[in-house]
């Protein structure tokens, strides 16, 4: 028998109040595509870091194709072969394809200058042998977010690397583009390549790899043959207790309506019309779901609502009064809350403490700022110990945890938390659960329609299909910034809702 690509014996990895990997074992046959399943926080990303050279272990060994290695530092794993393509993409967006895929490594002619050109020939042949379709001269401010990452692998293909590492490679890409990301996986499978992905999405794990290791709180809980194990049984070992996919939920009782869009239109990024004469409206009592691919004014229409766009034509009402051109502030003390698709750019100060970012809509009111401006730092604090507890946000520091230390998953339930805890008349929820695990995803399922039982509107956009019909009473699709029609949960179907999304309307006419 060859000896593993991979062998991570009993690594351990401690940060000040965590151990984030505790004894650790992880064993990656050649040629294989190997699955890393655990909760957010479970050690995942940092183990991978530890291959990587970001993080040197605090105890253990690594082997590589059977022999002992130390890797300080990501170029002693550049030069064994490895390579990782991380969750949160390393390129510099007014550089071309090509000029990213060189940094660090730029080919100089005779005379000691810079040989882009040869460089586009190899990048354009290993885009071609991979089927990536990437151009090699495009900028990367004017590609996709799923071309980006097609980049990212040709970073680490362009570097001769046949270990290669996935942090959550589905995170931020649409069906389709997951659909194409898994066949690349098996393309380079096939060109003998090892790969080894993280991910909480167990029909990926069933449908891309061989074999999954699961880690539970820093620890390893076991691997398994992909092929032989249910996705219920994937569940239970990750979270430790079974999980139900389907939230039981009671039949909606709607009440007077919150939220009403008229005729609306907005301009996007590019200049014309995202969101083009739609209409829509939610009522207290109610889960409305937007289902749509991703680009079809989606964004834009939660922006609008927010206050992040300006609305071009037509009107937004909130509880019977127009907020169409009303400040960002006073829709949010009004009784609007938003979970932003991008927790990053919108949800978090990601050089702020936990503490601070849970209380950013807040801070003026107290307990936690008296009359005279001061804020209440132990007030503040004791609020994020509260919320931390009932949204089982593992920051590893606490209150005083930096946001940007957290794991995308822990972000995303602080944000939540904050939301939720203000008790909104609106609540909009944005790709809620991006990034989180099967157990997380149950969490906020429940706390989503808590909010709905409680009589609070819900707004739900969501590219996952599973999603919407599983917690919305009704469910607008949308195609080309336009509702192409809203069906009742009781006539809803997978196969209804995408016809829609592709533009055909409820009736069976082209939008």
């Amino acid at each position: 028998m060859p000896d593993p690509a991979i062998e991570m014996l009993e690594i351990t990895k401690i940060f000040p109040g965590i151990v984030a990997n505790d004894k650790v074992f992880l064993e990656v046959e050649e040629g294989e595509v190997h699955a890393l399943l655990g909760e957010n926080g479970a050690g995942k990303s940092t183990l991978m870091s530890v291959l990587f050279g970001l993080y040197e272990p605090d105890g253990g060994s690594i082997r590589i194709r059977g022999k002992p290695v130390e890797i300080r530092n990501p170029n002693d794993a550049t030069a064994l072969g490895i390579g990782m393509v991380h969750q949160h993409f390393k390129l510099v967006h007014n550089f071309t394809v090509t000029e990213n895929i060189v940094l660090g490594l730029e080919p100089k002619d005779p005379l000691g200058n810079l040989d882009l050109p040869s460089a586009e020939k190899k990048v354009a042949e290993l885009s071609e042998r991979y089927g990536l379709a990437v151009n090699p001269r495009d900028l990367i401010e004017d590609i996709t977010v799923g071309m980006q990452q097609r980049v990212e692998i040709l970073k680490i293909l362009y570097r001769d690397a046949d270990i290669l590492i996935f942090d959550e490679p589905t995170a931020v890409l649409t069906p389709q583009e997951i659909d194409e990301l898994l066949d690349i996986f098996t393309r380079l499978k096939a060109e003998k390549k090892t790969i080894v992905f993280i991910t909480h999405k167990l029909r990926e794990i069933k449908a891309a790899a061989d074999r999954c290791t699961v880690l539970r709180r820093g620890k390893s809980v076991g691997t398994v043959e992909v092929a032989g194990t249910g996705e219920n049984q994937l569940a239970e070992m990750m979270v430790g207790h079974s999980v139900n996919f389907r939230i039981e939920k009671k039949k909606a009782v709607p009440g007077r309506e919150v939220l009403r869009i008229e005729d609306l239109t907005v301009i996007g990024a590019k200049g014309v019309p995202a969101v083009q004469n739609l209409s829509v409206n939610v009522r207290e009592g109610e889960v409305v779901g937007i289902a749509g691919v991703d680009g079809n004014g989606q964004s834009e229409l939660v922006a609008a609502i927010a206050g992040l766009l300006p609305v071009k034509s037509g009107r937004i009402f909130f509880n019977g009064t127009d907020i169409s051109h009303e400040s960002i502030r006073n829709r949010n003390e009004s009784g609007i809350g938003l979970v932003p698709e991008d927790r990053h750019r919108h949800g978090l100060i990601l050089d702020f403490r936990l503490d601070e970012n849970l209380i950013l809509k807040s801070f003026r009111r107290p307990p936690f700022s008296s009359h005279i401006g001061f804020l209440n730092f132990s007030a503040v604090f004791n609020h994020a110990k509260d919320l931390i507890d009932q949204f089982d946000i593992r920051s590893g520091g606490g209150p005083a945890t930096l946001a940007k230390s957290m794991s995308g998953g822990n972000q995303q339930k602080a944000i939540i938390a904050r939301e939720i805890d203000l008790s909104p008349a609106l609540l909009i929820v944005s790709q809620p659960t991006r990034g989180l695990d099967v157990g997380a995803i149950e969490y906020i399922h429940r706390r989503i329609i808590g909010e709905r039982d409680k009589g609070k509107a819900v707004l739900l956009v969501s590219f996952e299909l599973d999603e919407i019909l599983n917690l919305c009473d009704r469910i607008a699709a949308v195609s080309k910034g336009s509702i192409v029609g809203i069906l009742d949960e009781d006539e809803a179907d997978e196969r209804k809702i995408g016809v829609m999304m592709a533009g055909v309307g409820a009736g069976g006419s082209h939008d």
